[in-house]
């Protein structure tokens, strides 16, 4: 396995991560995350998921403490 390969398969993985990590957060954790939000449309949900799935880490990172900054 060559290094472009194993660098495209790395980013392959990152983003299907990411993707499954999003779709949970807009689905089920976005109140949890920050619970002063208030209602959260669907539309405001889908303009969400590519910066969830991008920043999955830190979006995970927050969604698991329940809002409160680390």
């Amino acid at each position: 396995m060559g290094t472009a390969q194993i660098i495209v398969a790395g980013a392959g993985l990152y983003g299907a991560i990411g993707l499954a990590v999003a779709l949970g957060f807009v689905s089920l954790g976005l109140h949890r995350a920050m619970p002063d939000a208030g209602p959260v449309t669907w539309g405001a949900r889908i303009l969400l998921l590519p910066g969830a799935a991008l920043l999955w880490p830190w979006v995970l990172r927050r969604w698991r403490a329940g809002g409160a900054h680390p």
